[in-house]
């Protein structure tokens, strides 16, 4: 990884992920987590402070170190005790069926072989775990879905992998997964390629 990846991206990713509008919807997804949680593409440790009070311990994993230095500060405020791992979401180095929830957070749209990754986490997920979702990604509109097209090769260098097109519901339930709640939106104050979400959570059929 370079400059840009190790520098300029994390402190970039922090600053405009911090925004209240993304951290509304963090606070959202998160109410009802419990249990063992792990939280794949943790990043700068946004999440951290909409955990609920309950959570007191948090797995995570992220290729990208400099992402999890920079978010040392957060974790020391959390008073969450984290077991880090800096790896590749495509390959996990835990167990089978280890955690009650598992949360991802803009993560899906950067990782090259996303489906090996969702495979993982059905892994790892107990016989009645969650998993938890908030991604960007592939438009309904065929206008929108044009520009995220053309634009991708860009937004592929830029965010390091991000990709703008990828149909996040269709991703998750091709791996076995099933849709328990499912909220499809723009959000408000992103131009319209790179804000469409997809916010919910999925069990295993």
């Amino acid at each position: 990884m370079g400059l840009h990846a190790n520098v300029f991206f994390p402190w970039c990713i922090d600053k405009i992920m911090s925004d209240s509008k993304f951290s509304r919807a963090r606070q959202r997804l998160l109410a009802t987590v419990e249990g063992e949680i792990f939280e794949i593409g943790f990043g700068t440790g946004l999440n951290l402070p909409h955990y609920p009070k309950g959570v007191k311990t948090l797995t995570t994993a992220d290729i990208n170190k400099s992402m999890i230095k920079r978010a040392e500060r957060k974790i020391a405020e959390s008073g969450i005790t984290l077991k880090t791992h800096v790896v590749s979401g495509e390959s996990l180095p835990m167990a089978n069926a280890g955690f009650d929830c598992i949360v991802s957070t803009w993560t899906l749209c950067s990782i090259e072989r996303v489906n090996l990754a969702l495979q993982e986490i059905s892994r790892l997920l107990t016989p009645k775990g969650r998993f938890y979702f908030l991604e960007h990604g592939l438009s309904p509109e065929p206008r929108v879905q044009r520009w995220q097209n053309r634009l991708n090769p860009v937004q592929k260098i830029v965010g390091c992998g991000c990709r703008l097109n990828r149909d996040i519901q269709e991703l998750i339930l091709k791996q076995g997964f099933r849709m328990d709640t499912l909220n499809e939106y723009y959000m408000e104050g992103i131009v319209k390629t790179h804000g469409y979400m997809y916010e919910g959570i999925a069990t295993r059929m």
